[in-house]
């Protein structure tokens, strides 16, 4: 069995992330969406509301589940079975710091391999960041987040202003 990862803070989720998941679903067998803790961010939402988020988004895809880890990915990954890390791509700033990740994770589990899928080019510019900006300034968020989310997204987003 073909087991991936495809981890993330997804604080939200936003239509280019459920591309990369509907095409890593297609490829391997079992994806799992991690949302990982990032010691690097605040999040504006709950590890839960994530997660929860992510699990409406992906009721439709039989083979990918949602968890959340708190390790490093390559312990996640192994944890879980997983030979793969999925990583999305949308310019050359983001290959710069991914391929530094997928060396090290390398180094730490030879295992595990990293895949890199490109966005596809109608997302290439989004990002949960340009969400949460936009959001700030009451911009419709449908063409960016997916519609099973965008209703409750913008509640809670208006709610924190």
């Amino acid at each position: 069995m073909r087991i991936a990862v495809y981890p993330g803070s997804f604080d939200p989720i936003t239509l280019g992330h459920l591309n990369l998941i509907k095409r890593a679903a297609r490829i391997f067998d079992k994806v799992y969406v991690c949302v990982m803790v990032n010691s690097g961010k605040k999040p504006w939402f709950t590890l839960e509301e994530r997660m929860e988020f992510i699990q409406r988004c992906i009721e439709r895809f039989g083979n990918v589940e949602v968890e959340y880890s708190d390790k490093l990915l390559v312990e996640y990954a192994k944890s879980r079975g997983a030979t793969v890390i999925v990583k999305g791509l949308r310019a050359v700033t983001d290959f710069e710091m991914e391929f530094q990740m997928a060396l090290t994770n390398s180094k730490l589990e030879p295992g595990i391999e990293t895949v890199f899928l490109t966005a596809s080019e109608k997302y290439t510019y989004l990002s949960s960041t340009i969400v949460r900006e936009m959001a700030k300034y009451n911009a419709d968020l449908s063409q960016f987040v997916p519609r099973e989310i965008k209703d409750d997204l913008i509640n809670k987003l208006q709610n924190r202003r």
